[in-house]
């Protein structure tokens, strides 16, 4: 799973470059984000912008990154796809994540694997 790491102000912004989060993915992503998250503080802003499809192990995934995150990290989501927005939409999601429209202006700091 190929995924960028950027700074946007006083958040932490990891964009995903696959087309597909899912059970394939599932747990690598989550390592992934664990890995790049580290210690930092401020918020994690997940940028789904390349992702095409999502399904439940993908959305659990991510659910369980901001889980890891805690309550005083927390993990917003950026641009969404319109089939990814409908399933947030579907499961309510979009009540539990700040979703932002679009990626936020960053500087790019790494690229993970």
């Amino acid at each position: 799973m190929q995924v960028t790491v950027a700074r946007a102000q006083n958040a932490l912004v990891i964009s995903v470059l696959e087309s597909r989060l899912d059970a394939a993915v599932a747990i690598s992503f989550k390592d992934i984000i664990r890995d790049l998250s580290g210690t930092d503080a401020g918020p994690v802003i997940l940028d789904l912008g390349q992702v095409e499809f999502l399904d439940s192990s993908g959305l659990g995934a991510i659910v369980g990154v901001m889980k890891m995150l805690g309550p005083d990290r927390p993990l917003e989501i950026a641009a969404l796809t319109p089939n990814v927005r409908k399933l947030f939409r579907l499961t309510r999601m979009d009540t539990v994540f700040k979703i932002h429209d679009r990626k936020p202006q960053v500087e790019t700091i790494n690229a993970a694997e």
